[in-house]
């Protein structure tokens, strides 16, 4: 059976995306790999073993075009309230939250967030299946 242990993602500035990450999502540098044409950054914390490896290609200036196909990390959180309000607080500029409702009931509250590159980040309470 396979275990899913990391997400990559390509970014332009590496300490403006592990800031980021850092304050939003409360990951830390587990890794730091350099070598000749890029550099790899893997974060984690406590919650989970799933990494987010970032791709720093050097000498890269221009920015990645997402395209049509990436869709969004999520992560759940306890109280996504005060997520909000702390994204908010910290000028992370949170979407506001929103209600998914199937059938009249709850099926997820969550908000989005964009990354400094434009990575789609969903935030959802822990709920149902999203613990």
């Amino acid at each position: 059976m396979a275990k899913a242990i990391h997400s990559m993602i390509r970014v332009l500035d590496e300490a403006r995306s592990v800031a980021f990450y850092k304050t939003a999502l409360g990951l830390e540098v587990a890794q730091r790999l350099d070598f000749d044409n890029f550099t790899l950054v893997y974060l984690s914390n406590t919650e989970a073993p799933f990494e987010v490896e970032l791709t720093i290609n050097k000498g890269r200036t221009e920015p990645y075009d997402l395209g049509d196909g990436y869709g969004h990390l999520a992560v759940c959180v306890d109280d996504l309230e005060a997520e909000h309000a702390r994204f908010e607080a910290a000028g992370l500029e949170p979407r506001k939250i929103v209600d998914f409702n199937r059938d009249g009931a709850l099926l997820a509250r969550f908000f989005f967030v964009k990354d400094p590159d434009g990575y789609e980040i969903e935030v959802l309470q822990k709920h149902g299946r999203y613990q």
